[in-house]
C-alpha cells in the first residue's frame, strides 16, 4: 500500500478507533484480568494470562480461567500467602509447553516480586529508560530466576537483550499502562509512560506491518520490534501501542 505518513496514520487511526471498543474484550485473554477490581488481582491474573497467550484464542481464555480456578479466584492473596501444600493442585495444570511445575515456579517467582520488590509496578519501572522499557523486561527475568528455580520455566520469560520480541510481556504492560477511554486497557500503572511501551509483536501484527511498510525485517525479533517502535512512535509519540489494536484487528478480523 503506497501511502503517505498521513494517510497511513489516518488509515489505522480509523482501524484503532474500530477495534478499541468494549467489544474487543470478549474475545481477548484481557477478559480475565478484568473479572478483578483490586490492583495487584489485575496484575496477577494479567501476568499470568499474558504468559500462556500463544496458541489458539479460545484455549488461552480457557485455560487462563483455570489458572484463576486454581488461584481460588483471589490471585493477589493466594501468591503472598501460600504454602506448599496449596501448590500441589497447581501441578496438574497444562497449556501447551507450560506445564504445572512452570505454574508453581510462577507463583514462587512472583512472591518474591511482590515481598521484595514491593510488586510488579516499582520492578519495571527500576529500569525503564526514557524511552524504553526493553531493559525493564530483561531486568524481570534477572528477578524472576534470583531465587531457586527450574531451568526449564527460564523459557516462560523472554529477555529482549537476547534479541527476543517479547510479545506476551509487552501486551501485558499495554494493559497495565496503557489508559484507553473505552475501559479495554486498565491502566493502573500511572508511573510508567505509555510512550515507551512496545507494540506486542506477533504473526498477525508483523505481517500486517510489513505489508503497511512499517517493518521490512523478517523476522519478528528484537530487532524487528525496535524497528516497529520506531514507526509507530513517528505516528503517535505519546500512545504508539494504541495502533496494536489495529495491526491485530487488521490480521486476525480482516485477514489484510
Amino acid at each position: 500500500m503506497g501511502l503517505s505518513k498521513q494517510e497511513l496514520k489516518e488509515f489505522l487511526d480509523s482501524k484503532v478507533e474500530l477495534y478499541n471498543t468494549s467489544k474487543f474484550i470478549e474475545s481477548d485473554p484481557i477478559q480475565i484480568p478484568h473479572m478483578f477490581s483490586n490492583k495487584e488481582d489485575i496484575e496477577i491474573a494479567s501476568f499470568l494470562s499474558a504468559t500462556i497467550a500463544w496458541g489458539n484464542r479460545k484455549s488461552i481464555i480457557k485455560n487462563a480461567n483455570r489458572m484463576m480456578d486454581l488461584l481460588d479466584h483471589s490471585p493477589f492473596d493466594f501468591v503472598l500467602n501460600h504454602s506448599q501444600e496449596d501448590l500441589k493442585p497447581l501441578k496438574q495444570f497444562v497449556h501447551r509447553t507450560f506445564n504445572g511445575d512452570d505454574f508453581c515456579q510462577f507463583i514462587t517467582s512472583l512472591k518474591h516480586i511482590y515481598t521484595t520488590y514491593g510488586g510488579l509496578e516499582p520492578l519495571f519501572k527500576l529500569k525503564a529508560t526514557e524511552d524504553s522499557i526493553q531493559p525493564s523486561i530483561h531486568n524481570l527475568k534477572t528477578v524472576f530466576f534470583e531465587i531457586p528455580h527450574l531451568e526449564r520455566t527460564q523459557k516462560h520469560i523472554s529477555d529482549p537483550l537476547k534479541n527476543s520480541a517479547a510479545k506476551r510481556i509487552n501486551m501485558f504492560l499495554r494493559w497495565m499502562v496503557r489508559t484507553d477511554n473505552t475501559g479495554v486497557d486498565f491502566g493502573i500503572w500511572d508511573s510508567i509512560s505509555p510512550a515507551i511501551l512496545s507494540c506486542p509483536l506477533d504473526v498477525h501484527s508483523g505481517n500486517v506491518a510489513r505489508k503497511l511498510g512499517l517493518l521490512n525485517r523478517k523476522q519478528n525479533d528484537g530487532k524487528a520490534l525496535n524497528q516497529l517502535d520506531l514507526n509507530l512512535r513517528a505516528l503517535d509519540p505519546f500512545d504508539p501501542v494504541k495502533y496494536d489494536f489495529a495491526l491485530f484487528g487488521l490480521g486476525v478480523f480482516e485477514n489484510f
